[in-house]
């Protein structure tokens, strides 16, 4: 007597079209993998943080790079679910996003943190500064370096070689969710706790909330020189 087969679940590049405030507590447990040249390193995604596009009218997101619709830059979150999109930030930093929902409709998850499963010394040669594994991809910035990513692969489909991104085979552990970590104005509030990480895991990063930028008095104008007197621009 032969046994049923099991039916196959939908592909992961249609899983990932759903919203991608569903998508998030799913893809805590993921395995991100980035094959490289130097060699590949795998990252369990730990923590990760959901952002919409101007296309939800019953909840604009003003912490999303879409709220003001598309650019060069924000380009890939537009684009296929499944894709990256990494960006530049503070001059120094990378981060990583994998796009979510159907194309055309904004829609990203951050990923915030990881733990390193595969890959370790390459990790550590990338990121030197950290001082235990649990460090190595505990931040945004962190789980990009150690991946090896830049804006050179904004926009390459994370479901395909060099990359690869597998599901976890379980429901993960204990979820919590909050806040967005370092983002101004509404868009930080609880009303927006789209932040979702796996309880007590050790790479978890620290929550920080962003702090209002104060703008600088405009400068006074020079006054007009006096009869007499010269004045002198230096160039």
């Amino acid at each position: 007597m032969s046994e049923n087969p099991v039916p196959a679940g939908p592909p992961l590049r249609e899983i990932l079209s759903g919203d991608a405030r569903e998508l998030a507590p799913l893809l805590l447990g993921a395995v991100l993998t980035h094959e490289s040249r130097e060699g590949p390193v795998s990252v369990r995604l730990t923590e990760v943080e959901a952002y919409l596009g101007p296309e939800d009218s019953l909840h604009p997101d003003p912490g999303s790079h879409t709220y003001r619709g598309p650019t060069p830059r924000n380009a890939p979150m537009f684009g296929p679910a499944g894709h990256l999109y990494v960006y530049f930030t503070y001059g120094m930093h990378h981060c990583t996003n994998i796009v979510c929902g159907p194309e055309g409709v904004a829609s990203a998850l951050l990923l915030r943190a990881g733990e390193i499963v595969d890959g370790l010394d390459l990790a550590r040669q990338r990121r030197t500064t950290s001082r235990s594994p649990a460090d190595l991809a505990s931040g945004p910035a962190r789980l990009a370096k150690a991946l090896g990513l830049t804006t050179a692969d904004s926009g390459r489909d994370a479901l395909a070689p060099p990359f690869g991104l597998v599901l976890p085979p379980g429901p993960p552990p204990q979820v919590s969710s909050g806040p967005r970590v370092g983002v101004a104005g509404a868009g930080g509030s609880d009303e927006y706790a789209w932040r979702f990480w796996i309880t007590g895991d050790p790479t978890v990063s620290r929550y920080k909330a962003a702090k209002a930028r104060v703008r600088k008095p405009a400068a006074a104008a020079p006054r007009a020189a006096q009869p007499g007197r010269s004045t002198f621009h230096q160039r």
